[in-house]
């Protein structure tokens, strides 16, 4: 199965300054090339939200269809529509449970950098997270 990967704002990733509409609310989107020759495109953060098409364009014109039927389904059911990852507001506080060994390390290495056991576990995510 091959794959292409597309941004919800409308931009292929491989050319940024092309700059559409976002139809799909900020979610991210998938597309597959199926071994039949269909396409296949679903949100990232809902897969669950799908659609086939025979060419990419149709897949993303049907991913949009259902986009909006599952848009109205959650209005109609009193239910607020989800809001994409990217859109969220974030206040960059997060309680997370370790392993006490590894708080331990983590608070010792702190110490020895001379810097707060927040501040050497932001570096090593910085590290490691696209930013």
């Amino acid at each position: 199965m091959n794959f292409r990967h597309f941004t919800s704002g409308g931009m292929d990733l491989r050319s940024p300054k092309m700059k559409k509409p976002d139809r799909f609310d900020g979610y991210t989107v998938n597309m597959f090339l199926d071994e039949d020759g269909e396409y296949l495109a679903h949100f990232v953060e809902l897969p669950n939200v799908s659609a086939f098409g025979e060419s990419p364009e149709e897949a993303l014109s049907e991913l949009a269809m259902a986009w909006e039927g599952m848009k109205e389904s959650y209005k109609k059911h009193g239910e607020q529509v989800p809001l994409a990852p990217a859109r969220k507001k974030y206040s960059g506080q997060f309680n997370v449970r370790i392993d006490r060994r590894l708080h331990r390390a983590l608070a010792i290495e702190a110490a020895k950098a001379g810097i707060s056991l927040n501040a050497i576990v932001s570096q090593k995510l910085a590290k490691n997270a696209p930013v």
